[in-house]
């Protein structure tokens, strides 16, 4: 099934302790963002890419696009004062209610096209569907410093990107969590406050988003294990 992706790109991750915005960040040889959309404009499945930017870096991220020919961003859009703000922006330019919208942060540079065509094919299903992972490490809830329980780990997953949804599922979402002034830690949450099923799909634990001076290290290790 088709779909066209809403990359948010426009926050300054000040976790990264970077003097630039971390999506300019070289991995490898290529900047961060650049990995990240080369994967949607290989997949043929993906019709229109709709970035998210902060407007005074517009004209760098046109230079990127150009230099690396990146074929599908159709939408440069401005981001909002949070990332709930900035996706809705992007979920505005979307008329075709036929196809799924995906939501994928620009700092996930390790998504594989595998990953999502299963995503998407159980999108197109069930209407709302995620990528995520078990947990791993044991869980502990905490109050003022001091364990309180150890989480039952067996029904944990850790959420990832890109998430998948039917356009109009997505679109009332964003306006029912507006209206209710309900704010969400991701996009599936706010179709979960509808009291919508969402679905998870296996994802991959090198699917990292890449948020601190740290993680960069782990990436360059993924990126030299995928060129092995």
């Amino acid at each position: 099934m088709k779909y066209k992706v809403i990359i948010p790109a426009a926050g300054q991750g000040k976790r990264m302790r970077a003097e630039q915005n971390k999506q300019f960040i070289l991995l490898g040889d290529r900047p961060v963002i650049i990995h990240t959309l080369s994967v949607f404009d290989q997949d043929v499945n993906c019709t229109e890419i709709i970035l998210v930017i902060n407007n005074t870096e517009i004209e760098t991220f046109k230079k990127l696009i150009k230099d690396y020919h990146i074929k599908k961003v159709i939408h440069f859009v401005s981001g909002g004062e949070e990332r709930q703000h900035s996706v809705y922006n992007g979920l505005k330019q979307i008329s075709s209610t036929n196809e799924l919208v995906l939501v994928h942060d620009g700092a996930r540079p390790f998504i594989t096209i595998d990953k999502i065509h299963n995503l998407i094919k159980e999108a197109s299903q069930s209407g709302a569907a995620i990528l995520a992972v078990p947990v791993k490490d044991t869980i502990k809830r905490a109050e003022n410093g001091i364990v309180a329980e150890t989480v039952e780990r067996s029904s944990l997953w850790s959420v990832q990107t890109p998430q998948a949804f039917h356009v109009p599922l997505l679109v009332e979402a964003y306006e029912e969590a507006f209206h209710n002034q309900f704010v969400g830690t991701d996009d599936a949450s706010l179709v979960e406050n509808l009291n919508k099923p969402v679905s998870i799909v296996n994802g991959d634990y090198d699917n990292i988003k890449l948020t601190t001076p740290e993680d960069l290290l782990y990436g360059e290790a993924i990126l030299r294990k995928r060129q092995v």
